[in-house]
């Protein structure tokens, strides 16, 4: 037995009339942020290696918290070094 599945078209005003177009807005699709984003300060990576047990016990603690790693850390360089930030 062989199952049929149709899919409908899509609209003709939403299809795009070039692959350069198509390409276009995919590209312009994905680099607009949200609102709250743009205003946001820009970040930057900082990667550093810790113990594996520490990072062992910054996991768990967060995932019991319900938090993310990245939060919890950046809230603790923020206290340690908060004031030089600011600028």
């Amino acid at each position: 037995m062989t199952k049929k599945v149709t899919f409908p078209a899509k609209p003709a005003s939403q299809r795009p009339s070039s692959a350069d177009e198509w390409v276009g807005a995919g590209a312009q699709a994905s680099t607009e942020a949200a609102p709250e984003e743009r205003d946001a300060v820009p970040l930057k990576r900082l990667t550093i290696d810790v113990p594996a047990p520490l990072h062992a016990l910054i996991k768990s603690k967060c995932a019991l918290r319900g938090t993310k790693m990245a939060d919890e850390i950046r809230a603790l360089l923020e206290q340690h070094f908060g004031d030089e930030t600011a600028s």
